[in-house]
């Protein structure tokens, strides 16, 4: 057992910045659940320094873990003039959501391309992308409204010509497999739900042994603005009938309910009503979770740790209040945590955190 060292009181210092982890844990010979853990709570008090393998011990037989299912697809597929083309979202009527970007001078990464214009993109293998308009409307050409055609469909298309999105001009290249999460089952998001990424099988076993519940959710994540912060593009999501049956009972008897990531959070208040009752559903979210929104059916969050830029850090701050996520990212850039898709985690609580 990880000895558990309480931190008091650190002092808030704004949303500092975290190195990002070069790569993912196991390639070091240490388990996904070996990745650090800092718990704080809206209460207050100082954060407690964990690892992931921890998590248990902060939980109560009954809590409820919203877990986002989707599977990361190889998104990012080099076009014919060699270029990057990241697929991201599904839109209704059979469009996509893209974004072109150029290869990195090192590494495997990926930079922003601001060049791009309505036309056909050709793409290898005989597929295309005829970009039809920016997305929104009137905003710099980022992303784009598109039209694929792509031999064998889009699952079949990425297997062969597809590899993950990486980004930054130190990204190194890492297996699809380092993309995925324990609870990947559903393939359809551009980037990784990685708040997840620190459970392991023995892991989830642990937890069902203590009495927590899962309740799966999917919502297939779109690609990430790592250097303008924009706020979520609209993401395809499905809440189901048992998912919302376990939120709600929860709720009814006062236990607590933890989304898994910003993921699982953006669609479990999608379908929660003012009153925090949760209903089935799926569809195309828009829903921006801001402090002035706030949450509705969620008491508490796993998630990573985010650039100062982005937009991720508004639903944090709906869910943790600005001085616990202050307090918090002292305390990690203070203790050497980790950022990224990679990188270490931060478990929010309603209450002052305790072992079970």
């Amino acid at each position: 057992m990880t000895a558990l060292t309480l931190i008091a009181d650190p002092v808030a210092r704004g949303v500092g910045r975290l190195v990002a982890a070069p790569g993912p844990i196991e390639a070091l010979g240490w388990r996904r659940d070996d990745a650090r853990l800092l718990v704080a709570s809206r209460s207050g008090g100082g954060v407690i320094d964990a690892t992931f393998a921890d998590l248990p011990e902060f939980l109560t037989a009954g809590d409820v873990l919203v877990v986002n299912t989707s599977a990361t697809l190889p998104a990012a597929v080099t076009t014919e003039d060699g270029l990057l083309l990241h697929v991201s979202s599904e839109l209704p009527g059979g469009l996509r959501l893209v974004e072109l970007r150029r290869p990195a001078n090192r590494g495997a990464g990926s930079l922003p391309f601001t060049e791009s214009r309505p036309g056909t993109i050709a793409l290898p293998g005989g597929g295309s992308a005829r970009l039809l308009a920016p997305f929104p409307a009137g905003a710099p050409a980022r992303l784009w409204v598109a039209q694929l055609d792509l031999p064998g469909g889009l699952l079949a298309y990425l297997a062969d010509h597809g590899r993950p999105i990486r980004y930054g001009e130190d990204a190194r290249a890492w297996p699809l497999d380092a993309y995925q999460t324990v609870f990947a089952s559903e393939a359809g998001s551009a980037e990784m739900a990685s708040a997840a990424r620190g459970f392991t099988p023995e892991l989830v076993t642990a937890l069902v042994a203590r009495g927590i519940v899962f309740a799966p959710i999917v919502l297939h994540c779109g690609v990430s603005s790592p250097e303008t912060g924009e706020a979520p593009q609209p993401e395809r999501y499905r809440v189901s009938a048992a998912s919302a049956l376990l939120v709600n009972a929860a709720r009814h008897d006062r236990r607590r309910v933890i989304a898994v990531g910003t993921t699982a959070t953006r669609a479990i208040e999608t379908v929660a009503d003012e009153a925090g009752f949760v209903h089935p559903g799926e569809g195309w979210t828009e829903l921006v979770i801001s402090p002035q929104r706030g949450i509705r059916a969620v008491d508490g969050l796993v998630t990573g740790w985010h650039e100062p830029e982005a937009s991720h850090l508004d639903l944090i701050d709906a869910v943790a209040g600005r001085q616990t996520l202050e307090r918090s990212y002292a305390a990690a850039v203070k203790l050497g945590y980790r950022g990224h898709e990679f990188g270490d985690f931060h478990l929010i609580l309603p209450d002052v955190p305790h072992r079970a």
